[in-house]
């Protein structure tokens, strides 16, 4: 194994130096005596020559059963997931792995990639880079690329977010108003009515609504699952509007997301809107939910998250017809609906337990 230090001795004043083959640093060894200085570059090589000895031994072991454990490289990784992921997880992956900050390990052999590398990696980029960096490094444990985590779970830097929140009525209207193109003021409004991710919506067609029983149902993009909502009056008016057959907005829906995002935005700024998105019609949906008392397993199907309750009636057969957060919320407003308290720790304790509490 070649020696990663050399001694070399200065004309001017005779003292040694160790010169790094790798970095090119040369570093003064504090003597002018050969025989010292060469016990001290022995001694520097011997250090790095172990860790380095340990490696090529664990490879030679591993590649017993993976033939490609000394050459993969975290590209070679990211390329692997592309390849088994499909539709709108593909694309997001795709854009991942063109991240600037994976530029400082992209090449290097997953197997020698020490824990300061994957910091500086997650240093130097964004949250996504943190979100899919840690998938990727678990990724390569599930495949037994690594055998042991480069960066245990714990000290993983924590995720955050920006802080997101739901865009107003106020703010939905003055929108609504200033748009111009009927079909993505129509978009715009199914947005604030259906609380749909904006992909769902644009991809809608005529043929998921159920007029006789005024309901909408589509599988969401993003989870598959069920998402299925009754509607009032001003859905219809929106709806009538809209194409009879085929996709309800045909040019929305052949957009890019990131495409219909830049659009949205571009309006916002156009009126001194900060701070929202079109996923922001999704957190409105749900709050407004919440305030007029719209209970909790109706608002989980109608926006197709997960219900047991839901699960165990579909596992009857058994058809659940929602009412309208439209008519829902008239009638809360109008005091037709008694709001009950929010629960207490020791209320919802004792709900659970079937018991009084005074």
């Amino acid at each position: 194994m070649k020696n990663r230090f050399r001694l070399y001795r200065r004309k001017k004043g005779g003292m040694f130096y160790a010169h790094d083959s790798e970095t090119g640093k040369q570093e003064s060894l504090g003597t002018k005596d050969r025989a010292e200085a060469t016990t001290l570059l022995n001694a520097r090589n011997e250090s790095f020559r172990q860790p380095q000895l340990n490696l090529h031994i664990a490879k030679a072991y591993l590649a017993g059963t993976d033939s490609g454990v000394s050459t993969r490289t975290w590209q070679d990784a990211l390329n692997a997931i592309i390849e088994n992921k499909e539709g709108s997880t593909k694309d997001r992956w795709v854009r991942a792995a063109k991240e600037s900050a994976l530029d400082l390990i992209r090449g290097k052999v997953i197997l020698e990639t020490q824990a300061e590398q994957l910091l500086a990696c997650l240093k130097a980029g964004t949250v996504s880079t943190n979100v899919h960096l840690r998938k990727l490094h678990n990724f390569c444990l599930a495949m037994n690329w690594l055998p042991w985590p480069i960066i245990p779970k714990r000290l993983w830097p924590e995720v955050r977010f920006q802080p997101k929140r739901a865009i107003t009525l106020e703010e939905h209207q003055r929108i609504i108003e200033r748009e111009k193109n009927p079909e993505r003021q129509s978009f715009y409004e199914l947005c604030w009515h259906l609380g749909g991710s904006q992909t769902d919506i644009a991809n809608l067609k005529a043929e998921d609504i159920d007029w006789p029983n005024r309901t909408i149902a589509y599988n969401r993009q993003k989870t598959g699952s069920l998402a299925m909502i009754h509607f009032g009056d001003e859905i219809e008016a929106v709806l009538r509007r809209l194409p009879v057959v085929g996709p309800l907005f045909p040019y929305l829906h052949t957009v890019r997301c990131g495409d219909r995002a830049t659009e949205f935005k571009q309006r916002c700024e156009g009126l001194g809107i900060k701070g929202v998105s079109l996923h922001s019609y999704r957190y409105a949906w749900a709050e407004r939910a919440k305030q007029c008392g719209y209970p909790e397993r109706f608002a989980q199907e109608a926006l197709g998250h997960n219900s047991k309750a839901v699960h165990r009636a579909y596992a009857r057969k058994a058809k659940v017809k929602l009412p309208s957060l439209e008519s829902y919320e008239k009638q809360a407003m109008e005091g037709q609906i008694i709001q009950l308290p929010p629960l207490t720790a020791e209320r919802d304790r004792a709900t659970r337990l079937g018991q009084t509490v005074g």
